[in-house]
């Protein structure tokens, strides 16, 4: 659908499906009135969307006299997306609805460096219980999202280079998880995807939006226009590979000096404070010292944030985003990462860039992965030219 204003150029299906996503049920004179098209040509859309399964009965209009107009809306309960959010050492997979309401999740503890097919099998798994507790039938999903931590040759769904995937480089993805479930694969980088489900869950009119994940590694998802923005080679965003000044003679296991990620993420927020004499190997255990009040690693946190929004004042005069996301598992600090973020945004930036600016905390949490893989299979499912093709091939059956 034209957002500019000229939708009686809608002459699809599909492209007349476009209204309904909003979820608002609308009777057919509604529907003819704004988009311009003839009652006989609205009426045959909606059979067709009908026949699909997308749109259905949904109550009557008040009535001004004689007999009240019928409505019809969207359904989003008549086919189910699958959403896996990997991690390097856990996997989330999701059940939602078309619309992306969470019907079902599960976790489990998954280490990624024991390779693709173990990994997999093992979401597969989560996925076919999910889907029998929900009494749903694998002919019933619309498709599948799947977020993997690193570098993804989105067009192909294959990881490229990923630096803690061994094993992974190249791996057909889709085609793999198409053996078990016959439907749409898509798969991206995680924390695009994070962006993608925080932004439709908590902040659907923020066109220019950035989702900061710091947890084992650092990076960012970067949503310009109301598109995410993957780059040339789907590396956009990468900001745990920038160089910082606090960052000298600190090797990262990227073979750069001085990156972001090498001084900022969890790990290494934990080796500063276990050769401080604290018991840290991890992250979880950095934000344990910090809940127990321990002064040392709230510091630590404090200057964690810091050096994030070191490379954060430079995205924010190059990109202006309205709102800036900060999740990943060391956002579970909470203010004590905020403020060092925000101390040093607001200072380095022009203060027309901030005067709107809102640095927050994640709303999504651990949910952001799955509702944004979610999110990526209903945006292609549900677009104008996929209901279309499905049409056509109902029709050619028939």
């Amino acid at each position: 659908m034209n957002q500019g204003g000229t939708v009686g150029t809608l002459t699809r299906a599909g492209e007349l499906f476009q209204i309904f996503r909003d979820g608002q049920p609308r009777t057919r004179a509604e529907l003819v009135a704004l988009t311009g098209l003839a009652r006989s040509t609205v009426a045959a859309r909606l059979d067709a969307l009908t026949v699909l399964g997308l749109i259905g009965p949904a109550g009557e209009a008040l009535s001004s006299g004689g007999r009240p107009a019928s409505k019809v809306a969207f359904q989003p309960g008549s086919q189910v997306i699958l959403g896996v959010d990997l991690g390097a050492t856990h996997l989330l997979v999701g059940l939602t609805d078309l619309s992306g309401t969470m019907l079902a999740q599960r976790r489990v503890s998954a280490e990624i460096g024991l390779g693709p097919e173990a990994v997999l099998d093992l979401a597969l798994r989560q996925a076919e219980e999910l889907l029998a507790a929900a009494g749903r039938k694998p002919s019933e999903l619309a498709g599948i999202g799947i977020g993997l931590p690193g570098p993804v040759e989105h067009a192909s769904g294959k990881p490229a280079n990923p630096p803690i995937m061994p094993g992974w480089d190249g791996f057909d993805v889709p085609g793999y998880i198409q053996r078990s479930y016959p439907t749409e694969v898509l798969v991206d980088n995680d924390v695009n995807i994070m962006s993608l489900g925080e932004r439709a869950a908590f902040w659907p009119d923020a066109d220019e939006l950035l989702f900061v994940k710091v947890a084992t590694g650092i990076g960012s998802g970067v949503i310009c226009g109301g598109l995410l923005q993957r780059g040339a080679d789907g590396t956009a965003g990468d900001l745990g590979h920038v160089r910082v000044q606090r960052g000298a003679g600190v090797f990262c296991r990227c073979g750069n000096e001085g990156c972001l990620e090498a001084i900022a993420s969890g790990p290494a927020i934990a080796r500063v404070l276990n050769d401080a004499g604290f018991a840290a190997l991890t992250g979880e255990d950095v934000l344990a010292l910090v809940r127990a009040g321990n002064v040392q690693a709230v510091q630590a946190i404090r200057q964690a944030g810091r050096d994030v929004g070191e490379v954060l004042a430079t995205c924010v005069s190059m990109l202006n985003p309205q709102i800036i996301v900060i999740g990943g598992s060391l956002s579970l600090a909470g203010e004590h990462l905020l403020a060092g973020v925000r101390e040093v945004v607001y200072s380095r930036s022009l203060p027309l860039a901030t005067s709107r600016l809102q640095i927050v905390q994640s709303r999504a949490g651990a949910e952001a992965g799955v509702l944004g893989a979610s999110r990526m299979v209903s945006d292609h499912v549900l677009s104008a030219s996929m209901i279309d093709a499905a049409l056509n091939s109902t029709a050619s059956t028939d």
